[in-house]
């Protein structure tokens, strides 16, 4: 079993997350993907407009730059 079928909220999670890197094995797992980003001093896709989404910078810097 893999750990996406063990979120009871995967499904939902997967529906409403705006990363378009569908083949990351965090995807629909929120929490697993914080938890990513967080260690690698980065932002979860979610926090970030669609335009920004896509160029894949998930760092804080680029996100405070965005917002400046």
């Amino acid at each position: 079993m893999q750990k996406i079928d063990k979120c009871p909220k995967s499904k939902v999670n997967a529906v409403n997350c705006t990363c378009t890197y569908f083949s990351c094995p965090r995807h629909g797992l929120c929490c697993e993907c914080m938890h990513y980003h967080r260690l690698r001093d980065e932002i979860p896709a979610c926090y970030f407009s669609p335009e920004e989404e896509k160029t894949y910078n998930r760092s804080i810097e680029f996100y405070c730059q965005r917002r400046s």
